[in-house]
């Protein structure tokens, strides 16, 4: 019963997340940082995985470094792993650990094109793509499926394969960002 009464509570952490997501999208990159950076110490790098890889996952965009960008796209890929189906039902039983996937390969695929890594961008545009399958038929994996297939166009025909990486603009060509949509919180 109380196990039950734990999991329908809401949970504090994912709501605080939430609000400084919201931050964020309402235009306040550096404060949104700042308070991301202290949700990540009070967590703790061997904390609840699934608040360490949403903060990481939304730590992310806050950079103005790509190498930072990817750095914390790499930490909310390495939480996903240590996730679990259980622990997602605990907090919203509509998701699962495999639905992270094709958002957190495409992160990481567009995060290596703005260094210039166009294989290492290939090769994570190659899990987004064959994790995408797990997407629903909705706005959010229209989304994913979208950007994933600008960023393959832009990788075809910037730096087709065998040839030397040359690092492109954070956006791509109308100014499309290169990356997913992010799920609003």
């Amino acid at each position: 019963m109380a196990e039950r009464q734990r999991q329908a509570a809401p949970d504090a952490v994912m709501g605080r997340i939430g609000q400084v997501v919201m931050l964020h999208h309402g235009g306040d990159r550096e404060e949104a940082r700042d308070r991301f950076l202290g949700l990540w110490a009070e967590i703790g790098e061997n904390g609840d995985p699934l608040h360490r890889c949403t903060v990481a996952h939304y730590m992310a965009d806050t950079q103005d470094d790509p190498a930072d960008e990817l750095a914390w796209d790499l930490r909310a890929l390495s939480a996903a792993e240590e996730l679990s189906d259980e622990r997602l039902a605990g907090h919203d039983g509509a998701l699962a650990v495999r639905a992270f996937y094709p958002s957190l390969h495409l992160n990481l695929a567009a995060d290596y094109v703005k260094l210039g890594r166009c294989d290492a961008a290939r090769t994570h545009l190659h899990r987004a793509r064959g994790a995408a399958g797990t997407l629903g038929d909705d706005g959010y994996g229209d989304g994913i499926r979208a950007a994933i297939a600008r960023l393959e166009r832009r990788l075809a025909t910037e730096a087709p394969t065998n040839s030397p990486p040359e690092p492109g603009p954070p956006e791509g060509p109308g100014g499309e960002t290169l990356g997913p949509p992010r799920r609003r919180s």
